[in-house]
């Protein structure tokens, strides 16, 4: 299971992220059981990496930015990867 410190996150993404309703809680949902996901906490944004490879950017207040297409992307809100 995925655990992160969230001590440096933007507070905006803690909230897409970890509550029930936020845009991001799928994602969340699926990087806890995933075990090949490992995400860092970088300059307050969230930064996922599958086996090593970056794959997503995510922030409290700009758009995600995908840095390579991965089956997680399809979990983001308006995005058809």
């Amino acid at each position: 299971m995925m655990t992160i410190d969230i001590t440096n996150m933007c507070s905006h993404l803690q909230k897409k992220l970890f509550e029930k309703d936020g845009e991001y809680h799928s994602l969340w949902m699926a990087m806890k059981v995933e075990p090949e996901l490992t995400a860092v906490i970088r300059s307050r944004q969230l930064h996922i990496y599958r086996n090593g490879k970056k794959v997503l950017v995510l922030a409290g207040k700009a758009a995600p930015k995908i840095i390579r297409e991965d089956r997680l992307c399809k979990l983001l809100p308006n995005n058809n990867v």
